[in-house]
């Protein structure tokens, strides 16, 4: 009988060219996505005067500089930002790679890109230079960053890699209302703790897991590699078939897409298979989440205060708490509901998809926002669907600025930033120190928290906007 295996060993298994002793492998690339980060491994490849392998497996995106003010370059803040989209333009037409440019109807971050178009598909590698790839792994891929190897990847299509050891989070139970993926996600990540799962490949499973839609199932997986984790995969299943269904780099309905579910459910992990590390949460126990400090696992309930550096008996961890409230400016024992903001921002690679827009919707429709607010969907076709539904109307008339798609204000590399010293509310993945702009102060939440700080100019509960 064949020993059971894990999903991630069954894509990394099949992907596998050459495993070295000392634990290498050489793994072969599906799909390469670039943006604008790419431009020093296209100056590689020019410099050792080599091409890509294949040309039509990799795109481009452009995301991280695109304004959220206009489509267009023009609409760009500053020269700079300009050159680097221009450059990334130069480079995908001199090499051959299609670019998903600032007028493309399907432009947009790229993490949203692969599973839009359909090019991120159970049982395939799919690489990009950005931190937050492992979003794609939600549909039952192996999705992950390579950062300076991506030169290598782009001549060769293939990369070699460490194989991570696994971890399995098993979620129980059923959300109660008002906890969004968002919140289970950062309850995870405040259990595991910001490198427990460092060097692991985590798969994802159980009730509430399989309640998620993909888009929510998108944000579990975007967020893995804030507690340390190489990716984090969720396996294959019906809705993960239907999502798939008619994507324009998918299969074609019919034998074609009968073919490719029939391997896809193959996939799935075994029972039985082992993992080097397990952890359970129960998702019906938990309350929406807000983080305090400078790492994602400093996130605690709403209902909750800042905790007190003096309770933690671990001197480094004391230091750093130390440390992160006095940047953040707060006290220990203040309530998170007391908590107030400046500015609040809906959107990024983790919440910047159709269900997080409307979810933010539903609780601002007919109330006014009263710090200012910006929505930057995360990709065109997420933009137009929204406005389709009239949500752009909705956040307008509550005083929300309705925005194009963008990375935006999560890095702040495209001009949207959050200025020294503010408290910004944000959907975004990161709150590392001057993440939104030198001396910003971010906590981070779900879509529907955010809306909620929105209207009420602080952190705030926002089952009880819910309820009213």
């Amino acid at each position: 009988m064949d020993t059971p295996r894990t999903l991630f060993e069954k894509i990394w298994q099949s992907h596998t060219i050459i495993e070295e002793e000392g634990g290498q492998s050489l793994l072969y690339v599906d799909w390469l996505l670039c943006s604008e980060g790419s431009i020093h491994a296209f100056n590689i490849l020019r410099q050792e005067g080599v091409g890509i392998r294949r040309p039509g497996q990799v795109k481009g995106v452009a995301d991280h500089y695109a304004s959220t003010s206009g489509p267009r370059l023009q609409d760009v803040m500053g020269d700079d930002r300009r050159n680097m989209i221009r450059t990334l333009e130069r480079n995908t037409g001199e090499f051959g790679v299609e670019l998903f440019g600032l007028e493309h109807p399907a432009r947009g971050i790229q993490h949203l890109v692969g599973p839009e178009q359909g090019m991120t598909q159970p049982g395939l590698i799919v690489l990009c230079g950005d931190s937050h790839t492992s979003t794609q792994s939600a549909v039952g891929a192996l999705a992950f960053s390579i950062g300076g190897e991506l030169a290598h990847a782009l001549a060769t299509q293939t990369v070699w890699q460490r194989k991570p050891r696994k971890m399995r989070v098993w979620v129980k139970g059923t959300r109660p209302r008002g906890v969004s993926a968002k919140d289970v996600i950062l309850a995870i990540i405040a259990q595991v703790g910001h490198s427990g799962a460092l060097q692991h490949a985590v798969e994802y499973d159980g009730p509430a897991i399989r309640a998620m839609s993909i888009e929510e199932r998108m944000t579990v997986c975007n967020m893995s590699v804030e507690a340390g984790a190489r990716l984090g995969i969720i396996g294959p299943d019906e809705k993960t078939y239907e999502y798939l269904r008619n994507r324009p780099y998918g299969p074609r309905e019919g034998e074609e897409m009968d073919r490719a579910t029939a391997y896809w459910r193959t996939l799935p992990t075994d029972p039985g298979a082992l993992f080097d590390k397990e952890h359970v949460l129960d998702a019906g126990t938990l309350t929406p989440m807000v983080t305090w400090g400078n790492t994602p696992a400093d996130a605690v309930s709403i209902e909750a205060r800042v905790p007190d550096p003096q309770d933690e008996s671990d001197e480094q961890r004391r230091n750093s708490m130390e440390r992160s409230l006095q940047y953040m400016g707060l006290r220990p024992g203040t309530r998170m509901q007391d908590i107030a903001v400046d500015q609040v921002f809906i959107g990024s690679c983790t919440n910047g998809r159709l269900a997080d827009l409307r979810a933010a919707a539903s609780v601002i429709r007919g109330r006014r926002a009263v710090v200012p607010a910006l929505v930057s969907p995360g990709s065109q076709q997420v933009k137009r669907n929204a406005e389709a539904e009239g949500l752009d109307r909705i956040f307008r008339e509550a005083g929300f600025t309705w925005g194009e798609a963008s990375c935006s204000m999560c890095v702040g590399m495209n001009g949207d930033s959050v200025p020294e010293g503010m408290r910004c509310a944000s959907t975004s993945n990161r709150n590392f120190r001057g993440r939104q702009g030198p001396g910003s102060r971010t906590h981070l939440l779900g879509p529907e928290m955010a809306a909620a700080a929105a209207l009420a100019g602080r952190l705030t509960d926002v089952r009880e906007w819910l309820e009213t």
